[in-house]
């Protein structure tokens, strides 16, 4: 199993992440509702402003703190070091 810190200690299964988009849409905003009223939100930004939003398989939704340009380049050079040790 592969994880991603998402900032502040915060890891998440790489194999369970199914998007990872900017906050500042409004269908995305809608989307961060709808997890919060499923109860399916969790919030990793540690009341610092959210950054990214991470779609996770398993309907969950998760704030974070950190870019997603950011999240993306751990998920890459994680994938990248995976490889070159198989």
């Amino acid at each position: 199993m592969k994880l991603i810190n998402i900032g502040f200690g915060n890891m998440i299964s790489a194999n369970r992440l199914i998007a990872l988009v900017s906050p500042e849409s409004a269908p995305i905003k809608r989307l961060i509702q709808e997890a919060r009223d499923r109860g399916r939100l969790i919030d990793a930004t540690y009341g610092r402003r959210t950054r990214a939003v991470i779609v996770m398989d398993s309907d969950h939704v998760i704030l974070s703190a950190v870019q997603p340009e950011t999240v993306a380049g751990r998920l890459v050079s994680r994938h990248e070091t995976s490889e070159e040790g198989a």
